[in-house]
């Protein structure tokens, strides 16, 4: 027994080994509700353990060689390997076979793991194409877990979210796991729960260990600012916080020609290039992350001493899910915004949470670094045809600003709707995350 709580001696085992002297308080609230069989609303923040919540019990109802029992919906590809190595771990001593789904890489060796697993964690994306491929077969599911409910939904899933659990039993167990109860997750709770019980448990995050400053800069000030926090401040781990995948490339690019080793993440990198970045920043390999919100929203990272907003988030919930990553598990840390002219608006709607209590600090006098505002951004790679010479004219290059795409004969015949969304580098990739 564990925090008064009985786990199977397999799980049991694989839980002490990973060094849990006790469980967290939406362990101990969730698990023996997810054990009688109930619905639950797991509201907690991430690092709160609510993967080890959902994880354990669910473990203990799985059959081996019975199919797809279980279904873990997340939002990113990140946290989709991140829960998937997780519940490895908890299964070290209990036969079962875990799989992970998510777009960005080949479908092959997926579907072949498919035929074989008996939990799945997956994004919406990816689980709809092997739905209407005929390569996932859900009808034998018995546990759906939607975790990180509120980013899914604000991503734009609510409807792939919808039609996936379509084709889930309706005797079935739903758990959702969120860290804010929006009016769409609501609306979820209202249509696809059976009588939930909702678990709501303490920020995760020791307030009282977190010092939150910002500084108000110059736009043209700001980098050189920010490599003179970094001089002086020596965070131990430091994710930095951008608002765009492009200011991600460039402040992670100027930072590593200032001699400042940096690893970047974003949406818009390769999944072999995201997994490297977070591998490293695990290890220590690397103190600097620089993140875009979308990339990070989920992931566990522990002994993150400084948080820092190169851009300011828009809403009080996108910097208290920032803020989330630091003053953990009684460490101290740290929060620094830095406040140029394009970030006022926002940061006046971050303030606007009185809960949110921000101490101005003075300016300090900091060197000039040189800054290259125009790196090259990173691209995701083009599908179709490679830009050719037709005459003394280079097509696909950009004139007149705009992008032009390769000349073909076929330019100028009209292109149908459906031949156009067919078309590999136009349809679907929007929604591989």
């Amino acid at each position: 027994m564990i925090s008064g709580i009985h786990l199977h001696p397999d799980l049991k085992k694989a839980f002490l080994e990973l060094g849990f002297e006790e469980m967290t308080d939406i362990q101990k609230k969730s698990i023996p509700l997810i054990q009688e069989g109930k619905d639950v609303i797991g509201q907690s923040q991430t690092g709160s353990g609510k993967t080890a919540a959902f994880g354990f019990p669910m473990l203990e109802k799985i059959q081996h060689n019975q199919g797809i029992q279980s279904l873990v919906l997340v939002p990113t590809r990140e946290l989709c390997e991140q829960v998937t190595s997780e519940l490895r771990k908890f299964a070290k001593y209990k036969k079962t076979s875990i799989t992970s789904v998510y777009g960005g890489v080949s479908i092959n060796p997926q579907i072949d793991h498919l035929r074989y697993a008996e939990i799945v964690v997956g994004t919406p994306g990816r689980i709809l194409d092997h739905l209407q491929r005929g390569t996932i077969n859900l009808s034998r599911v018995k546990i759906l877990v939607l975790d990180e409910a509120d980013k899914m939904f604000e991503m734009g899933f609510i409807d792939d979210v919808k039609r996936i659990i379509s084709q889930v039993q309706r005797e079935r167990q739903t758990l959702l796991f969120s860290a804010t109860i929006s009016q769409q997750v609501h609306d979820i709770v209202q249509h696809y729960m059976k009588h939930p019980v909702k678990v709501k448990v303490q920020a995760y995050v020791e307030e009282a260990k977190m010092s939150q400053y910002f500084y108000s800069v110059n736009s043209r000030d700001k980098f050189s600012l920010l490599i003179h926090i970094l001089k002086h401040e020596a965070p131990k781990l430091a994710i930095i916080f951008c608002a765009t995948r492009k200011r991600v490339d460039v402040v992670g690019t100027n930072l590593n020609k200032s001699g400042i080793n940096a690893l970047s993440l974003h949406g818009g990198l390769s999944q072999t290039r995201r997994k490297k970045s977070l591998d490293m920043f695990h290890k220590n390999e690397a103190k600097i992350l620089v993140a875009s919100d979308v990339a990070a929203r989920g992931l566990d990272i522990k002994n993150v001493s400084h948080i820092i907003n190169y851009d300011s988030p828009k809403t009080s919930k996108e910097y208290i899910h920032r803020i989330g990553r630091t003053a953990r598990a009684g460490s101290e840390g740290k929060v620094i915004s830095l406040i140029a002219e394009p970030d006022h608006e926002n940061f006046r709607n971050v303030l606007g949470d009185r809960s949110i209590v921000v101490q101005q600090l003075q300016l300090p006098e900091f060197e000039r670094v040189p800054f290259a505002a125009s790196v090259r951004e990173h691209r995701p790679r083009q599908f179709g045809r490679p830009r050719v010479h037709y005459g003394q004219r280079l097509y696909g290059h950009r004139e007149n600003g705009h992008e032009r795409r390769p000349y073909h004969p076929k330019d100028r015949e009209p292109h149908s709707e459906d031949r156009s969304r067919s078309h590999r580098g136009h349809f679907r990739s929007h929604r591989r995350f």
